[in-house]
C-alpha cells in the first residue's frame, strides 16, 4: 500500500473511533513503551509480595488425589488414548512437533522458540509491538510459531509421565520450560505480541502444575518460578486486552486466561481483580458473540467450537470454585451444543468459514471429525442423551474436566437416536434439508450474514451449499489452509470460486481487505423457507455483485423432494454480457462423467449424482482442486465447473441425487419447453424410467399455462407416471392447479401443498397440512 494511502487509511480508522476506544488504545500504546523501558533497566514487574503457593490456590478441575483415579480409568478403558499420548510424547522428546496440520516438524537439538519451521523464517528479537506478525516476509506464518509456544505439548509430557511413570518425560518438560524462560525475556519477541497466546500458555502451565503437583520429579524452585511467570502473564494480558483490536475469540480467550490465573493463584493481591475481570469478559461474550439460535457470530463452525471450548472450561472451573453461574450462561452453552448436535446428526459437521487449527484442550484434535468433542462433556453436564448419541463416545477431555465418575454418568444416559429432520438456524442464515433414508443425509445452505465486524473469519460463500451423507462429506467447503502466505492461497481458499455457488466475471462476492477482513460485504436475503414432512423449499438472493458497472443479482432456489433429490435453480439477473461460473467442489474421492452430469464416489463408498442443464450451453470442466482438512494441510479433491459467457438474464438448474448404490438409474434433467400463456415461467423436467417430474418457477405473481399445466403458483412441482398419471404435487404461493383443463386444487388463499393423489378427481385436502404465505 503506498505511504499516502496508508496514512489516509489510518486517518479514517482514527476518525471512526469513539472516545473510549481512543483512550484505551492510547493507554496501551504508552504502556507498551513504558514496559519496554522498565524491562531494559531490569525492573521486577512481579515483586516479592506474593504468598506461598499452592496453599491458597483455588480448586482445579481435579484435586491432586483424584489424578491416580483418572489415570487408572484411562489406562483401563481408553488404552488407545494412552498409546497415542505416549507416541506423541516420544516425538516431543526428540523435538519433533505436530503443529496444526504440519506433522513431524524438526526443531533440532535446541528449540528455537521464535522459528516458523515450516517456512524457515525466524521472527526478529525486537520489542513485541514492533513485530508485524502478519507480515509473512518478516516472520513467516506466526500461527506456526505461536502453536509451539502455547506449550500444550508440555501438558502432553505431564500426562505421559503420570500414565507411565517415566521420569524422562517430566525432565524434558522442565528443560523446555526453563529454556523458554531464558529465550523469551519480557517484552522482547513475537511470543509477547498476542495476549491470546500468553493466555493459552498460562492455561498450559496451570495444567502442568496440577497434573504434577506433589510429584517428586518437580524441581523445588519450579513452584516459585511458575508463580512469578503466571503473575507476569496475567499482568500482560490485563494491560493489553484485545478490547478493540480483536473483540471476538481473542478477547474471550484472554478473559479465560485471566479468570484461570485469578482463580487458581488466589495468593496474589491482584487475583480477585483478575478473576472478576476475566469472568466478566466470559459472561459478556455469551451475550455479544452468540446469536439467538446458538451459533457463534464469526460465521465459522470451527470458531463456534473454539468459543464453546472456552465457555465450557470457564464454566466448569467456576463451578468447581463455588462461583455463581447465571442460568443465561448455561442456556447459551446448551444452545451452542445443540447447534453441533443438529448439524452433526447426518455425519461430519459441515465446514463453514475459517478453520483456526487450534484447540483449547488437545491441539491435535483439530480435524472436522473432532469438532463434536464438546458434546460428550455437554451430555454429562446437561444430561442430554441426544448429545451422547451424536458424540458417539466419551472423550479424554470429559474425564479430566468432570472426573472419572463422568464416564459412568455418560454410560447411564440412554442412547437416543435423534431424528434427522430439516431445520433452520435463522439468525445465522443456516438452512438444512435432511432425511434419514436411504442413509442419513443433508444439504446445508449458507444464507447468513458475512460475519461480525469486518467478517475476518468468514468466506465469500453466500448461498453456497454442502452435502453430507452416510458419515461422509460429499459436496464440501475447501477449508482454510493458511492465514498468511506469499502465494495468494489465503484469498484463493476463502474466495467465491472455491465454494459451491455462482461466480460472476471471475470476481468474489466481496473483495478482501487484508487477511482478516472484507470490504463491501454482500447482503443475503432469505425470501422463502418452507419445510414439510416430504419436501423443503428455499429461495434466497444476495447483493455481492451489485458493485459491478452493470450490477448482477444472484438468486438461488432449492427444492428438496425427500428423500429423492435436491433441485437447485440459479438465476442471474441484470444487464449486459457476463462471465458466469458454477462450481461444485467435492470431497476427496472419484468423479466420473455420465450423460448429463457426473457421479461422485467417496472414500466410504457413498455416492452422489449431479445432473445439470448447464452442459447444454456451457463448457464443462473436471479438474483437481484443493481441499484443506486442517489448517496447514491441503489435499487434491475433484471440482466440476460449468462456465459460460452470456447476456443476462441467465440461469442454471442442477439436480443432486444421493445414491445408496452406484448403479442406480439416474435419468435426465432438461428444460421443459412447451406452449406458454400468461406470466413468464421457467420449467424443468426430470425423467427417469416411466416417471417424469415437472418443476415450474414463475417470475412474478399471476396466472400461467405451460403445456398441459396451468396455475398461478410461484413454484409448482408435479410428479407423473404412466400408470397413475398425476401422483404427487407441491404448490407454493398459488391458489389453483389444473392439468389438461381439469381443476385439481382450488383455494381461497395462496397455499403450500404436498399431496399424494391416488384419484385425480379427489377434492378433499387435509387442512392441517396447509399454510398461507406470499413470496417477498
Amino acid at each position: 500500500m503506498p505511504v499516502n494511502n496508508r496514512w489516509l487509511e489510518r486517518g479514517k480508522r482514527l476518525a471512526g473511533m469513539g472516545w473510549k476506544e481512543l483512550r484505551v488504545r492510547s493507554c496501551q500504546e504508552l504502556a507498551k513503551r513504558y514496559d519496554l523501558v522498565l524491562s531494559r533497566i531490569g525492573v521486577d514487574f512481579v515483586g516479592g509480595d506474593c504468598k506461598p503457593w499452592p496453599e491458597r490456590s483455588g480448586r482445579f478441575f481435579f484435586e491432586r488425589e483424584e489424578v491416580p483415579q483418572i489415570v487408572d480409568y484411562l489406562r483401563e478403558q481408553c488404552p488407545e488414548v494412552v498409546e497415542e499420548i505416549v507416541e506423541r510424547t516420544e516425538r516431543i522428546c526428540q523435538h519433533r512437533f505436530d503443529l496444526l496440520g504440519y506433522e513431524g516438524l524438526d526443531y533440532g537439538e535446541e528449540i528455537d522458540w521464535h522459528l516458523d519451521a515450516v517456512h524457515g523464517k525466524r521472527a526478529p528479537r525486537l520489542p513485541w509491538f514492533q513485530i508485524s506478525f502478519l507480515d509473512f516476509n518478516q516472520v513467516g506464518d506466526a500461527k506456526v510459531t505461536w502453536e509451539l509456544n502455547r506449550h500444550q505439548h508440555l501438558v502432553m509430557l505431564a500426562k505421559a509421565y503420570r500414565l507411565t511413570g517415566e521420569t524422562r518425560y517430566a525432565q524434558e518438560l522442565f528443560r523446555q520450560w526453563y529454556h523458554w524462560q531464558e529465550q523469551n525475556s519480557y517484552a522482547i519477541g513475537i511470543n509477547w505480541a498476542s495476549s491470546l497466546e500468553v493466555a493459552f500458555r498460562s492455561l498450559s502451565w496451570l495444567w502442568v502444575w496440577h497434573l504434577l503437583n506433589g510429584c517428586s520429579v518437580v524441581p523445588k524452585r519450579f513452584h516459585a518460578d511458575l508463580w512469578r511467570a503466571l503473575m507476569l502473564n496475567a499482568r500482560h494480558i490485563e494491560r493489553f486486552l484485545s478490547t478493540y483490536f480483536s473483540p471476538n475469540t481473542h478477547l474471550l480467550g484472554e478473559g479465560v486466561g485471566l479468570f484461570f490465573v485469578g482463580t487458581l493463584c488466589s495468593g496474589s493481591p491482584l487475583a480477585q481483580r483478575w478473576q472478576e475481570l476475566g469472568w466478566e469478559i466470559v459472561l459478556s461474550a455469551t451475550d455479544r458473540q452468540v446469536r439467538p439460535d446458538g451459533m457463534h457470530f464469526e460465521q465459522s463452525i470451527y470458531y463456534h467450537v473454539y468459543a464453546l471450548d472456552f465457555f465450557l472450561h470457564a464454566r466448569m472451573l467456576a463451578h468447581a470454585n463455588g462461583i455463581s453461574i447465571p442460568a443465561a450462561f448455561d442456556h447459551t452453552i446448551e444452545k451452542m451444543l445443540e447447534v453441533l448436535c443438529v448439524l452433526g446428526k447426518a455425519g461430519p459437521l459441515p465446514r463453514l468459514g475459517d478453520d483456526d487449527g487450534g484447540r483449547v484442550f488437545d491441539p491435535q484434535r483439530n480435524g472436522i471429525e473432532h469438532l463434536g468433542d464438546p458434546l460428550a462433556s455437554g451430555a454429562v453436564l446437561f444430561n442430554r442423551a441426544d448429545f451422547k448419541t451424536v458424540a458417539g463416545g466419551i472423550r479424554e477431555e470429559t474425564v479430566w474436566l468432570l472426573g472419572a465418575g463422568s464416564a459412568k454418568q455418560f454410560e447411564k444416559l440412554l442412547s437416543l437416536q435423534p431424528a434427522v429432520t430439516s431445520f433452520a438456524l435463522e439468525s445465522s442464515g443456516i438452512y438444512v434439508m435432511s432425511s434419514s433414508k436411504p442413509a442419513a443425509h443433508q444439504l446445508m445452505i449458507d444464507a447468513g450474514p458475512q460475519g461480525a465486524g469486518r467478517a475476518g473469519h468468514s468466506h465469500a460463500d453466500a448461498l453456497s451449499v454442502q452435502v453430507t451423507m452416510g458419515e461422509q462429506s460429499l459436496l464440501t467447503d475447501p477449508g482454510t489452509f493458511v492465514y498468511v502466505d506469499s502465494a495468494g492461497e489465503r484469498n484463493r481458499f476463502r474466495g467465491t470460486a472455491s465454494h459451491n455457488t455462482v461466480q460472476v466475471d471471475g470476481l468474489s462476492q466481496t473483495e478482501p481487505a487484508g487477511p482478516f477482513g472484507w470490504q463491501g460485504q454482500p447482503d443475503t436475503t432469505v425470501n422463502r423457507w418452507v419445510t414439510r414432512k416430504t419436501f423443503d423449499f428455499f429461495a434466497g438472493s444476495h447483493t455481492g455483485y451489485s458493485r459491478l458497472k452493470e450490477p448482477v443479482q444472484h438468486r438461488r432456489y432449492v427444492f428438496y423432494l425427500k428423500p429423492c433429490f435436491w433441485l437447485i435453480r440459479d438465476v442471474l439477473e441484470g444487464a449486459g454480457v457476463h462471465q458466469l461460473d458454477v462450481s461444485w467442489h467435492f470431497a476427496p474421492g472419484s468423479l466420473s462423467t455420465i450423460p448429463g452430469g457426473v457421479t461422485f464416489l467417496g472414500s466410504k463408498k457413498v455416492a452422489l449424482a449431479l445432473l445439470s442443464t448447464a452442459n447444454q450451453d456451457s463448457s464443462q470442466e473436471i479438474s483437481q482442486g484443493w481441499h484443506s482438512p486442517v489448517y496447514g494441510r491441503k489435499e487434491f479433491s475433484p471440482v466440476l465447473r460449468f462456465s459460460t459467457r452470456k447476456r443476462l438474464p441467465a440461469e442454471f438448474a442442477t439436480l443432486l441425487i444421493p445414491l445408496s448404490r452406484t448403479n442406480a438409474l439416474l435419468g435426465r434433467l432438461s428444460s421443459f419447453e412447451s406452449r406458454h400463456k400468461g406470466v413468464s415461467v421457467r420449467a424443468y423436467q426430470y425423467s427417469v424410467g416411466s416417471s417424469t417430474d415437472y418443476l415450474f418457477f414463475a417470475d412474478e405473481a399471476g396466472s400461467w399455462q405451460v403445456g398441459r399445466w396451468a396455475s398461478d403458483a410461484r413454484f409448482l412441482f408435479c410428479s407423473t407416471s404412466s400408470r397413475t398419471d398425476l401422483c404427487r404435487f407441491v404448490i407454493c404461493d398459488g391458489s389453483y392447479l389444473e392439468m389438461d383443463g381439469r381443476r385439481i386444487l382450488t383455494s381461497k388463499v395462496p397455499v403450500v401443498r404436498d399431496e399424494w393423489l391416488n384419484d385425480v378427481q379427489a377434492s378433499s385436502l387435509a387442512q392441517n397440512e396447509m399454510a398461507a404465505f406470499q413470496l417477498r
